[in-house]
């Protein structure tokens, strides 16, 4: 497993490393989900979405009993309904981020950035609809009403900056899903600090 991002984001260890090869991110372990597709264009990956999930709600860090997390089970279709009764209202769902960030700031990959994860749903960003085609989705373990771990900024800044560099057009260019799908969506919600992230990547 690799470990969890634990560098400040500004430091130049990363910066001057390619951290992006092929697609996947070297700071992540990658597992491999089956909802995904091709980019009408895969030279125009363009903006990044953050959202936030906890499977139960508001619980973190939740295992079945052969230890895997239940967030990693749901992005592979593997996600038991008897567990929780909330698991049977979403269970058959096919969803997929690129990305999850755990509260301890580990990282884990699904889906190759250069396909099309099934994350944002309908949606629009200056204009544009159907984010997926051209996103990158950033799930971070939460809620819309609990403060994000330390870690997570971390990991996230440290991620961000990786893809602005692999793929420049996303530079500048960072949403919540409640921006893309607004009135439908509210993540990562009220709690997710805008100004603390945007000061680790000197963003625009």
């Amino acid at each position: 497993m690799k470990n969890s991002a634990t560098h400040n984001a500004n430091s130049n260890d990363h910066l001057n490393n390619n951290l992006i090869v092929d697609g996947k991110l070297a700071i992540a372990d990658f597992v491999a989900s089956p909802n995904f597709g091709e980019r009408p264009n895969p030279q125009d990956i363009s903006l990044i979405v953050i959202h936030n999930i906890s499977l139960p709600p508001s619980e973190f860090g939740k295992k079945d009993k052969n230890g895997q997390h239940f967030v990693k089970a749901f992005f592979q279709n593997n996600l038991n309904p008897s567990n929780h009764p909330y698991f049977a209202t979403i269970y058959q769902q096919q969803v997929s981020a690129h990305l999850f960030i755990e509260r301890d700031g580990t990282i884990t990959q699904f889906v190759n950035f250069a396909d099309r994860a099934w994350h944002a749903g309908k949606s629009s960003y200056l204009g544009r609809e159907n984010c997926n085609d051209f996103s990158i989705g950033i799930e971070l373990e939460g809620d819309d009403y609990s403060e994000f771990d330390a870690r997570q900024y971390q990991a996230l800044a440290q991620t961000i900056l990786a893809i602005n560099k692999a793929y420049p057009k996303t530079k500048c260019h960072l949403a919540g899903h409640s921006d893309v799908a607004r009135g439908r969506k509210s993540d990562p919600g009220a709690y997710f600090d805008w100004q603390k992230l945007r000061k680790l990547i000197n963003d625009c």
